[in-house]
């Protein structure tokens, strides 16, 4: 864990007291304290003495794409809201000018989100190459061993959802760079729990939901478009908010915001937005080097110990730079096994046949420990 006091993390995290070891944070992370008293104030506020703080909004909404533009490294304006991961890849694969028999690389590891807004782009004439994984993972040199001529974009996750594989993004990135190929990163289940610089992976596009490592809510999420990539991109959802003079608003004149703002066609969540606000400084107290650190000191520790139980991890990466938050294994008895681990207050996912166990930061070894005894005392775990 990092290096803070236990009471402090106990003080942002109060279900750590009740006993439950929550492992889930693939999935839905638990609400932490500066989140949930932001929104208790944020509901206050709008049911009695500030129920239309509009600017208050836009204050945090700037605020917040600050924060997440120093957590991967461009400029604010280069940061647009959305409501979940999925429609901010769609802002992506309709936005493009396809011309038929433009080809697209994905991979058959990704979560749906990173597959279904590329797959209806066929329509369009599009062609999509599936790269096949080995033994759950997927590599760069998977990818690349796809690339021809024809080649338009690569979409990829930045972190596999079964297998927590982390991928080099800078391979795939200078080569796409190379090739005048759009880069696209899936960020859900890597940002927040591992670190992530735009530059340094040529990245032209991300789009992450909040609800996960990073702390926020559901129904809340960030793209970031490259200036480059925006002057090629069409804005497919047009809104009031979408342009340079929204507030003249009878003007109707259809002028886009210079900034990743143009995608925002109309209101945001604001919850989401106040949320995602308040982990975001979360992290920053943290330090997200830190963070990311212990997330994967964590997952090299809890791999090791499932190794010595004779449990084989999907991930048993021995580098460290592919590893990430998720440990998983394989197994044709997850039903029993999710339910003997709930019945002893420890919370994971079962996803495609894999038990998922995804620790963030202020989990400890001694709560791996005791998840570990727990599965040694279940037959049949494989």
């Amino acid at each position: 864990m990092i290096d803070f006091e236990r009471v402090e993390i106990e003080k942002d995290y109060p279900h750590i007291l009740s006993g439950q070891i929550y492992f889930n944070h693939a999935s839905c992370a638990p609400m932490n304290r500066l989140v949930r008293t932001a929104l208790e104030d944020l509901i206050r506020k709008k049911s009695k003495d500030e129920i239309n703080d509009y600017p208050a909004l836009v204050q945090v909404s700037t605020e917040t794409k600050k924060l997440i533009s120093e957590m991967i490294n461009c400029s604010p304006e280069r940061i647009a809201f959305v409501d979940n991961t999925t429609n901010g890849l769609n802002v992506l694969a309709q936005g493009i000018e396809w011309k038929n028999g433009d080809r697209i690389i994905l991979n058959d590891a990704e979560f749906p989100s990173n597959v279904y807004p590329f797959l209806n782009l066929k329509r369009k004439g599009v062609e999509i190459d599936f790269v096949k994984s080995k033994n759950g993972i997927v590599t760069a040199e998977d990818i690349l061993n796809e690339v021809t001529p024809g080649t338009r974009l690569i979409s990829i996750s930045q972190v596999q959802f079964l297998s927590g594989y982390r991928v080099n993004l800078a391979a795939i990135g200078s080569c796409c760079r190379e090739n005048k190929i759009i880069f696209s990163v899936d960020g859900a289940q890597g940002l927040g729990a591992v670190t992530l610089d735009v530059e340094n992976n040529y990245i032209d596009f991300i789009s992450c939901g909040a609800q996960k490592w990073l702390l926020g809510l559901e129904g809340f999420a960030f793209i970031y478009v490259s200036q480059s990539l925006q002057n090629e991109l069409n804005v497919s959802y047009a809104g009031w908010l979408s342009v340079k003079n929204a507030w003249e608003l009878t003007n109707y004149n259809l002028e886009f915001r210079n900034s990743a703002s143009r995608f925002q066609s109309g209101t945001i969540n604001t919850f989401g937005a106040y949320a995602l606000n308040s982990s975001l400084q979360l992290f920053k107290k943290y330090d997200f080097k830190k963070v990311e650190n212990s997330v994967i000191s964590n997952s090299r520790y809890f791999t090791d110990r499932l190794n010595q139980l004779g449990i084989h991890v999907v991930n048993n990466s021995p580098g460290l730079n592919h590893l990430s938050g998720i440990v998983s294994f394989k197994t044709q008895n997850g039903e029993k096994i999710i339910n003997n681990l709930n019945a002893k207050n420890i919370i994971c996912s079962l996803r495609e046949n894999h038990i998922r166990f995804s620790p963030h930061f202020y989990n400890t070894k001694n709560e791996i420990d005791k998840v570990v005894d727990e599965l040694g005392k279940i037959e049949n775990l494989i």
